[in-house]
């Protein structure tokens, strides 16, 4: 593969582009190098007034960019019902679906359907998404899902026995797990679309360690640590979002792969291809995790 460079990337105009958590960060930077591009950007966000200040941010740079926002609650799955509705409303065709918003390691917290907050949030809301999107994003031609893991993943495992922290809380374990799971989604999808013949890609990506808002939640001494850190080893969210939108939209991927940076341990560089743990690829893990994701979101995944 080559290098990937978004200056290659053709004209966008008429594709849909859907961005969770679009308003800050790794999601903020995705949306505005996709309007550059001149696609039609949902900012889906939690936070209209952030919603807003992103949008108003994009059009400074990208002045006419084709955006809209529709408000999008991770921790509420019967939000996630009404954007899809919503969505569905105003949208025959989804070419793009990045699953990029996300949280890591609150202090516990629940969704407001009971779920610990990482595995719902993360993981959890972005099934049901998919799932609720799916009708469209299949009839899209050379339509994708991108979701968002991380190096996390690699530490991860799936605790069926204590998936939303009942019996023990760990902000690292839930984390890892959150993010295992959207890897795990992202092949098993694949997987089930191959064998119905459906031609939409799912693939995954991760950002290194990039310089995001996603440490908000880590003790004060830790953010001492960790913001100058990042900025020493890490790179900035525009190159974070890079193996995001290689996965997008690189007419080369292919589904079931998974892209973060090229340099060392995988914590920044250009966007390529890479591994990931062999748990990953446990298709039996994958197999009970979707059902499990099947009764807990209520909804039946049909391929």
């Amino acid at each position: 593969m080559k290098n990937f460079s978004m200056k290659s990337v053709p004209s966008l105009k008429g594709k849909v582009a859907l961005v969770t958590g679009a308003n800050i960060g790794l999601g903020y930077e995705t949306a505005l190098a996709l309007a550059k591009k001149e696609a039609t950007v949902i900012l889906a966000c939690r936070t209209l007034s952030k919603a807003h200040q992103a949008m108003k941010n994009i059009l400074k740079e990208v002045p006419g960019a084709d955006l809209e926002i529709i408000l999008l609650d991770l921790k509420s799955l019967d939000s996630v019902r009404e954007f899809a509705t919503e969505f569905a409303k105003k949208y025959d065709s989804l070419n793009l679906l990045i699953a990029n918003a996300g949280i890591m390691m609150p202090p516990f917290q629940t969704t407001k359907e009971g779920f610990e907050s990482q595995f719902g949030v993360n993981y959890l809301a972005h099934f049901l998404l998919a799932n609720l999107l799916f009708p469209i994003l299949k009839k899209t031609e050379k339509s994708r899902l991108v979701m968002l893991s991380s190096l996390a993943h690699k530490s991860g495992k799936i605790d069926f026995e204590n998936l939303n922290a009942g019996k023990s809380y760990s902000k690292w374990k839930a984390y890892s797990q959150s993010k295992l799971a959207c890897l795990m989604f992202a092949y098993e999808l694949q997987r089930r679309m191959e064998k119905a013949g459906i031609s939409t890609k799912a693939v995954a990506a991760h950002p290194g360690l990039s310089d995001t808002n996603l440490g908000q939640f880590l003790p004060n001494f830790a953010m001492k640590l960790f913001s100058p850190l990042t900025s020493i080893i890490g790179q900035e969210a525009k190159s974070g979002a890079l193996p995001t939108l290689r996965a997008a939209l690189d007419p080369e991927v292919k589904g079931g792969e998974y892209y973060g940076p090229s340099g060392f341990r995988e914590v920044k560089g250009n966007p390529i291809k890479v591994s990931s743990s062999s748990r990953s690829h446990d298709m039996k893990i994958a197999t009970k995790l979707w059902a499990i994701s099947e009764k807990l979101t209520g909804e039946k995944f049909a391929i």
